[in-house]
C-alpha cells in the first residue's frame, strides 16, 4: 500500500549572535528563523518551497553542552508553522517542545514565538523540523551540540567535522499530496528522490544535480560526519565507498566505538561516525537507499554524493562505485541494530532503570475505519492499542496546566484491549477507536514500554519517537513479545540510549526510561504519514515535590489558537 502523496518545502535561515556569557559555565545562543518561501530547483523541476531564512536543508544551530538557546521564529509564509527541537529534552520547558496542539498552539502567518530552552547533560547532534503537518519535509536542519570548553570527546579528535542532512524530495506541492490523500483514505504517493545535503547527487537524471554535495577530505586525515535522517517517510543505509566508519554517537549519546560499513538511520535519528581518509587518492560514491523489508511501497531511488580526495589531480579521476544493500536486506539492518552499545563510562553512564513501575504493552500499526467521503468508503488509519489518536483544538500541555476541561481523557490504555497474534494475520474487525487520551506518570517512575508491530494489514517497521526523554533499549525481537522468556534476553548493563528507535518489521523492541521531566510528551511513530493517520499517544508527567521537579509556569507570549 503506497504511503505517501505530494509537497511542500520551507527553508530556515539562521542569523547567529553570541551574546555576553551569563556565568563561566553557560552562555546564552540567539539565533533568529525567518519561515519564508522560496523557489528552487531540485531533481529538474523549480517550484516554491517553504524554508527557513532561505536555506534547504536549513541552518544549522550550534551550541554547548549547559548553554541556553534563544530561537525568534517569524512566519512570513501562510502556513502555520511550529518548530521542534528534537531529542533537546527540555527539562521543565515543556512549552518550548514544538508539537502543535500537544505542547503549543502554531505560530499563525505574520506572527512570532521565542523558544527557550537549555541544552541539559547532551552532546553530539540532534535535528529540528516543523512539527506541524507535513512541513517538515523542507524546513528541518541541524542541532550541534559541543561538549562543555575544556572536555574534550571521549574518542580521538577529528581533523574535521561535517553535518550531512539526508532527507526526500517531491516534485509536487507537499501539503496537497497528503491533504488529498487524507480526503481519499488512501496511502499518499512516495517521494520522487533522496536527497543528501539538499540534492539527489551526480547519479541522478538531472542534469542539474551534478553540482551536489561533495565532501573534501585530505589523505591520512580522520573525519566525524553528523549524519541526520531527516527525510519524511524511509528509513535510509549510508555507506562510502572503500572506507569504513566508526560509530561513536547516536542520537546525542555516546556509545562504544563500532566499525561498520553501512549504516542504517530511520527517521529522527543522528548518527556521529569517525571516518579514516585511509584511501588511494581518487574519488568514492557516498550513497544513501531505503530499507524497507514488508510489502511496501517506498521510495526507491538513491541519493549519491561524492567522497573527493583533495590531492586527486583532476575531479574527474576514476569514481570508485558500489552497489547499495537490497532494499529489503533485513540482516544488515538487525546487525547494525543489535550492535550499538552505550558507552557507559565513568563520565557517561548508562543508568538503566533496574526496576519497573510502570509496565505497558502498546502493539502498533495500522486500522480501517469507515469514511462516507472517501473512495472506497474507508480509510486507512494508524493505531496504538487499538486507538487512534484525534488531534484536540486546544493544546493538551495548556489544558492540564489550565485544568480546562473536555481536551482530553487519562485513560489510554496500558495494555490492548483485543488479544491476538499480534504478528499474524491480524484480527476480522480492523475498525479502531477514535479519541483524545492521555497517560499519566507519577513524577520519577520507572517506565518500561514494550512496542509491539502487528501484522493488521501488513507488517511494518516503525521508528518511535518520544519527547522529553531518552530511553534505553533493553530488547528486541522477531515476532510476539513474550512476558516470560524475552525478558531473560533484556541487557540491563550497557543498551544504547536513544530518543528514536525502529520497531523491527513483525517483532518488537523494549525500551525503559525514568519520567523525571514533568509536563505533556508526545510519542509517535516518525514516519509522517503514519503521524498523519494517528499513530501517537501523550504521555503526562506529574510535577516532584520540589521546586526543580515542576514545570515552569507558561512564557508572556504564549500563543493562542
Amino acid at each position: 500500500m503506497p504511503r505517501h502523496l505530494s509537497q511542500l518545502l520551507l527553508v530556515v535561515m539562521v542569523n547567529c549572535v553570541l551574546l555576553q556569557a551569563l556565568s563561566v559555565h553557560a552562555i546564552t545562543r540567539h539565533y533568529k528563523f525567518n519561515v519564508v518561501m522560496r523557489k528552487m530547483s531540485r531533481l529538474c523541476s523549480t517550484k516554491t518551497i517553504l524554508t527557513v531564512n532561505g536555506k534547504f536543508p536549513g541552518p544549522t544551530l550550534y551550541a554547548r553542552e549547559g548553554d541556553n538557546v534563544l530561537v525568534k521564529v517569524v512566519n512570513h509564509v501562510p502556513h502555520n508553522v511550529t518548530i521542534h527541537w528534537h531529542g533537546v529534552r527540555q527539562i521543565r520547558t515543556g512549552w518550548y517542545d514544538g508539537p502543535a496542539y500537544i505542547t503549543q498552539c502554531p505560530i499563525q502567518p505574520g506572527s512570532s514565538f521565542l523558544y527557550n530552552f537549555t541544552i541539559t547533560g547532551q552532546r553530539g547532534t540532534l535535528l529540528w523540523h516543523a512539527h506541524i503537518n507535513w512541513l517538515r519535509a523542507t524546513v528541518h536542519g541541524a542541532i550541534v551540540i559541543l561538549p562543555k570548553l575544556g572536555v574534550p570527546y571521549p574518542f580521538p579528535a577529528p581533523h574535521k567535522e561535517a553535518v550531512v542532512v539526508l532527507g526526500e524530495w517531491w516534485k509536487a506541492d507537499i501539503e496537497t499530496i497528503i491533504n488529498r490523500a487524507m480526503q481519499l483514505g488512501v496511502g499518499p504517493n512516495i517521494s520522487d528522490s533522496h536527497t543528501i545535503n539538499g540534492h539527489p547527487g551526480p547519479m541522478s537524471d538531472c542534469a542539474s544535480s551534478q553540482d551536489g554535495f561533495k565532501l573534501n577530505v585530505e589523505s591520512g586525515k580522520t573525519y566525524m560526519l553528523r549524519i541526520i535522517n531527516a527525510a519524511l517517510n524511509d528509513d535510509l543505509f549510508f555507506k562510502i565507498a572503500g572506507h569504513k566508519l566508526t560509530v561513536v554517537e547516536v542520537d546525542a549519546v555516546y556509545t562504544k566505538p563500532y566499525k561498520t560499513d553501512i549504516l542504517l538511520i530511520t527517521p529522527g535519528q543522528t548518527t556521529n561516525v569517525l571516518l579514516a581518509a585511509d584511501q588511494s587518492a581518487g574519488r568514492y560514491l557516498l550513497s544513501i537507499s531505503p530499507f524497507m523489508d514488508a510489502p511496501v511501497q517506498v521510495d526507491n531511488t538513491t541519493g549519491t554524493a561524492i567522497l573527493h580526495y583533495t590531492n586527486t589531480v583532476s575531479a574527474a579521476a576514476r569514481l570508485t562505485l558500489f552497489k547499495p544493500p537490497p532494499q529489503n536486506a533485513t540482516l544488515i539492518a538487525s546487525k547494525f541494530a543489535d550492535s550499538l552499545r552505550s558507552l557507559n563510562s565513568k563520565e557517561y553512564p548508562a543508568n538503566v532503570p533496574r526496576t519497573v513501575d510502570h509496565s505497558l504493552f502498546f502493539t502498533i500499526g495500522v486500522g480501517v475505519n469507515p469514511c462516507p467521503n472517501c473512495i472506497n468508503g474507508t480509510r486507512v488509519v494508524g493505531t496504538i492499542n487499538n486507538l487512534t489518536f484525534v488531534m484536540p483544538s486546544t493544546p493538551i500541555l495548556q489544558a492540564y496546566y489550565y485544568n480546562i476541561p473536555g481536551v482530553f481523557t487519562e485513560d489510554f490504555p496500558a495494555t490492548p484491549p483485543h488479544k491476538f497474534n499480534y504478528t499474524g494475520s491480524g484480527p476480522k474487525n480492523l475498525r479502531t477507536m477514535n479519541g483524545t487520551r492521555v497517560y499519566r506518570l507519577p513524577y520519577n517512575a520507572s517506565v518500561q514500554v514494550i512496542l509491539q508491530d502487528t501484522g493488521i494489514i501488513s507488517t511494518e517497521s516503525h521508528p518511535i519517537h518520544l519527547h522529553g526523554f531518552n530511553f534505553f533499549v533493553v530488547g528486541r525481537g522477531i515476532g510476539n513479545y513474550s512476558p516470560k522468556t524475552s525478558p531473560s534476553t533484556f541487557n540491563l548493563i550497557d543498551p544504547i540510549e536513544r530518543n528514536t528507535i525502529g520497531v523491527p518489521t513483525g517483532g518488537w523492541t523494549a525500551i525503559r526510561f525514568r519520567a523525571d521531566n514533568p509536563g505533556v510528551w508526545f510519542m509517535h511513530c516518525h514516519f509522517e504519514v503514519h503521524t498523519s493517520w494517528g499513530l501517537k499517544m501523550v504521555f503526562v508527567v506529574e510535577n516532584g515535590k520540589r521546586p526543580s521537579e515542576t514545570l515552569i509556569p507558561p512564557p508572556k507570549d504564549l500563543l493562542q489558537c
